[in-house]
C-alpha cells in the first residue's frame, strides 16, 4: 500500500528574517527626538517644530531601514506606510487640537450659567456684564427652521435619485446639487435677502430670511450623505421585501430608511454642523439684537456667530465674550452630534446596534 503523498505548504511571506521587538518603536521615536535635538543645537538654535520634524523624518527613515535588515523588504515596506498614515493622522490633529485647546482657553474665562442666561440690554462700551441668551436661543430656532425646510426635501430627493431617477432628469438633479454644494455661504444670503424684499419689501428683517438662507446650504449636503447611505443598503434587503408582496414606497419606507437610519441621522448632524457656524448670510439677513426674539416671522434675531464677529470687531471685554460665544458654539454642535448618535442608536436595526 503506497503511502498518501502530501503536498508541501506554500509559504506566501518570507518568514526566514526574524521580528523587531514591540519597543523597537518607541525607542526608535525617542532616539530620533534626541539626535534631531542635538543636530539643532549644533546647527543653530533649536524650536519644537523643528525638533519633531526632523524627529519624524529620521524615525521614519532609520526603522524603515532598520526594519528592512532585520524583518526584510515586506514588512519594512508594512512599517513605512504605518508610520507615514500615522504621521498624516497626527499632522490633521493638530490644528483641530491647537484650535479646541485656544477656544477652551480664551473663552472659560467668561462662560458661566450667568453668561447663557443674560442678553445684552443695557450693556455697552466696557461694561463687563451681558451674556448671550438672545444669540443662544435665535441659533437653535433658525438652526432648527432651517432644518425643517430642508431635511423633508433632501430626503425625498435622494431616495428619488437612488430608487425611481433614471434618465435626464435624474442627471440634472445631481448636477444642480453637485453645483449648490460649492456656492458660497454669502450667495445663498443675498439670495434670501432678494427673495424676501422683493416679498415684503426693502425694510423686512426676520429670522425666516436666515433660515432660508441656511437652507439651501443644508440641502445638497442632506441630498449627498442620504444618498450615499440608501445606496450602500444591499439590494437584496429590497428584493426579499418585493417576494413577499410588499409595495415599493412601504419597502422604502420599513427596510430602506430603517436600515440606513444611522447613516442618514449622521448625515443630517453634518450638514447641521455646516451651517450652523455660518455668519455671512446671517449678518445679511437678520442682523443683531440685544433682545431675545422667539419670533421666527417678525423682528430681527441675534444669533451667535454674528454675535461673536460684532463683539470681537467691538474690542476690549467684547473680545472675551466674543470667545465665550464661539465655545458655547462648540459646545452645542457637540451636544447636537450627542444627540444625533443616540438618535440613530434608538432607530437603527437591532442586529446593528
Amino acid at each position: 500500500m503506497t503511502a498518501d503523498i502530501v503536498p508541501a505548504p506554500v509559504q506566501l511571506v518570507d518568514t526566514s528574517h526574524g521580528r523587531l521587538p514591540r519597543w523597537a518603536t518607541p525607542v526608535a521615536a525617542a532616539a530620533a527626538l534626541v539626535v534631531a535635538l542635538v543636530l539643532l543645537l549644533v546647527l543653530g538654535t533649536p524650536t519644537v517644530a523643528g525638533v519633531v520634524v526632523l524627529g519624524a523624518v529620521l524615525f521614519a527613515v532609520g526603522l524603515t531601514v532598520t526594519s528592512r535588515v532585520v524583518e526584510g523588504p515586506r514588512r519594512a515596506a508594512d512599517r513605512l506606510a504605518t508610520t507615514l498614515v500615522t504621521g498624516a493622522f497626527l499632522l490633521a490633529l493638530i490644528p483641530l487640537v491647537s484650535l479646541v485647546l485656544l477656544v477652551v482657553t480664551r473663552g472659560a474665562a467668561s462662560f458661566s450659567w450667568e453668561f447663557l442666561t443674560t442678553d445684552m440690554v443695557g450693556v455697552f462700551g466696557a461694561m463687563t456684564e451681558g451674556g448671550i441668551q438672545h444669540a443662544l436661543v435665535g441659533t437653535l430656532v433658525i438652526t432648527l427652521a432651517a432644518a425643517v425646510i430642508s431635511v423633508p426635501i433632501g430626503l425625498l430627493t435622494a431616495i428619488y435619485l437612488v430608487e425611481y431617477g433614471r434618465g435626464p432628469l435624474a442627471r440634472a438633479i445631481t448636477f444642480l446639487v453637485d453645483v449648490m454644494t460649492g456656492i458660497p455661504s454669502i450667495v445663498a444670503g443675498l439670495f434670501a435677502f432678494a427673495l424676501f424684499t422683493l416679498i415684503m419689501g426693502p425694510a423686512f428683517r426676520a429670522g425666516i430670511m436666515g433660515a432660508v438662507a441656511l437652507a439651501l446650504l443644508m440641502t445638497p449636503v442632506v441630498i449627498r450623505s442620504v444618498e450615499e447611505m440608501l445606496r450602500l443598503v444591499p439590494n437584496e434587503l429590497r428584493e426579499a421585501s418585493y417576494a413577499l408582496g410588499v409595495p415599493k414606497w412601504l419597502t422604502i419606507i420599513k427596510v430602506v430608511l430603517r436600515t440606513a437610519a444611522a447613516g442618514i441621522v449622521t448625515g443630517i448632524m453634518l450638514s447641521v454642523a455646516r451651517v450652523i457656524g455660518e455668519t455671512a448670510p446671517l449678518l445679511l439677513t437678520v442682523g443683531l439684537v440685544t433682545q431675545v426674539n422667539w419670533d421666527l416671522f417678525e423682528g430681527r434675531m441675534a444669533t451667535l456667530p454674528v454675535f461673536a464677529y460684532r463683539q470681537y470687531e467691538s474690542g476690549g471685554t467684547g473680545i472675551d465674550r466674543a470667545w465665550a460665544a464661539a465655545l458655547t458654539l462648540i459646545l452645542v454642535v457637540m451636544a447636537l452630534n450627542l444627540l444625533a448618535r443616540l438618535i440613530s442608536r434608538w432607530f437603527a436595526p437591532k442586529g446593528a446596534r
